[in-house]
């Protein structure tokens, strides 16, 4: 147990808490504490519900001292997404058109860790309609950095990433279309996982047939998100892709990785990747050598049309969700969320329809690999966190050679969504910036990806690494 209890992780939390050596409500306290000295500096938080939370943490007191059966996250203090719908509780989506938007109804992945025991202490930031990588929008703000408050904490779950890198909460749910986990774990120094399709139900979106989308978690150990997706993961029958038997999470993950065969790709075939970036991921490529694993560099034909296939199918998606509010909000909105959904709105359908062309042929690339390999490793994102001012549209120049200058790595694995992605920390640059680590599994073989990232966890250990905000 370190000193203060919100430093500690979910599953030390979650022990400590059956075994009586802590209570809920001073977890809590500690929780809050935390959060009302990281607010004013990161804004990671749009609401917090300090009153509820304590309550339910007393209440959380009484079924440990009765001796009730307890969940695997009983009393543990836990975040969501702005973006994900919460009963009573305000969900704006980063945008003034659901400024004062309230559910009457939760998403089965609110309902299923509320049934194991956490406690929702608050909502996190998101920029408007979680549409980029930078975490800012009219309604909120900027979110920080705790590495290095110039920076982007990244996005669309960026707030999520600040509080569990900063101790706020134990873990977070963030919402990953396109990396909105895997890109803020990645610059906030935390776990994210994109786990396989399906594997937790997505019943937020106006449709069911969605391939691009998942829930996941941010977590500070890879054992706290794969705790995370035991209590969240099955079969919703509403949800018609949810995967009705997903393979078998160990009830621990003991990171050997023996005789594994994990490809290795530093820059997919065509990104231009940052020195650090490079040298961190080489780093974790010998630590896995080291553990036993067979890790061999890949020549993967992809380039960067696929990662406009990527963009193109997203401008799409936000214009058909959220073109409605234009009429009325178009003054009100990020000027670069209408500049999307104007693109989504004017393509014609064959041209959407042929991005499974690009799509199949990106998958037609990576698939021989996986006949040989279990696993991909590669970089989550090119570069290190970039200004907070910054824009997506400065990282999309492709140069002379085919070389893309971009910032994530992560929205080309949405388009083979069947495949879990994720990330953990993988060194920190010359400027203290963390940089990740992403492994890519094999369709659905969510615990492969787990089991290899906490090979590297037990290598490269990060956890109990603090960013420099929590010094001031």
């Amino acid at each position: 147990m370190t000193g203060h209890l919100c430093d500690n992780t979910a599953s030390e939390l979650a022990r400590l808490i059956r075994d009586k050596e802590v209570s809920p409500v001073d977890v809590m306290a500690s929780s809050l504490e935390r959060i009302a000295k990281i607010q004013p500096v990161l804004n990671p938080f749009c609401f917090v519900f300090e009153d509820e939370a304590r309550a339910l943490a007393q209440k959380a007191e009484d079924a440990v001292m009765r001796g009730d059966v307890l969940g695997p996250l009983h009393g543990v203090p836990i975040a969501i997404k702005d973006f994900t719908p919460t009963k009573g509780k305000r969900t704006t989506r980063g945008s003034y058109a659901f400024e004062n938007w309230v559910p009457d109804w939760d998403p089965a992945i609110v309902t299923r860790l509320r049934a194991a025991g956490s406690i929702m202490v608050g909502k996190t930031t998101t920029p408007e309609f979680a549409h980029s990588s930078f975490t800012r929008s009219p309604l909120w703000g900027h979110t920080r950095n705790p590495w290095n408050p110039a920076r982007t904490t990244g996005g669309s779950s960026g707030g999520s990433g600040a509080a569990v890198a900063t101790g706020c909460v134990a873990l977070a749910e963030g919402t990953d279309m396109g990396g909105s986990v895997r890109i803020p774990a990645a610059l906030c120094g935390t776990v994210g996982l994109k786990p396989s399709l399906g594997r937790i139900p997505m019943d937020i979106l106006p449709w069911v047939f969605d391939n691009i989308s998942h829930f996941g978690p941010l977590a500070r150990t890879v054992d706290d998100a794969a705790l995370f997706l035991r209590v969240t993961e099955g079969p919703l029958e509403s949800d018609i892709r949810s995967q009705i038997a997903p393979l078998a999470l160990p009830d621990s993950l003991d990171g050997n990785v023996e005789g594994l065969r994990i490809a290795l790709s530093t820059d997919l075939g065509f990104y231009q990747v940052h020195d650090d970036v490079a040298a961190n991921l080489q780093g974790v490529a010998d630590a896995l050598r080291g553990a036993g694993a067979i890790v061999e560099e890949i020549d993967l034909a992809w380039n960067a049309n696929m990662v406009k296939a990527w963009a193109d199918y997203w401008d799409v998606y936000l214009a058909a969700a959220f073109h409605h509010v234009l009429p009325e909000y178009r003054d009100k909105l990020d000027p670069n969320i209408v500049a999307i959904m104007e693109r989504g709105l004017k393509m014609d359908a064959i041209t959407f329809k042929n991005l499974e062309g690009v799509r199949t042929a990106q998958w037609q690339a990576l698939a021989p690999y996986f006949e040989t390999y279990d696993a991909l490793l590669c970089p989550t994102m090119a570069q290190p966190a970039p200004p907070a001012d910054a824009e997506d549209d400065d990282f999309d120049h492709v140069d002379e050679n085919g070389r893309l200058h971009g910032l994530d790595m992560t929205s080309i694995f949405n388009n083979i969504a069947e495949c879990p992605a994720l990330s953990v920390p993988s060194g920190w640059t010359k400027d203290e910036l963390p940089t990740a680590a992403q492994i890519v599994g094999r369709r659905f073989d969510d615990p492969t990806v787990l089991n290899i990232g906490k090979a590297i966890q037990l290598a490269r250990p990060w956890a109990r690494r603090r960013p420099p905000v929590l010094l001031w």
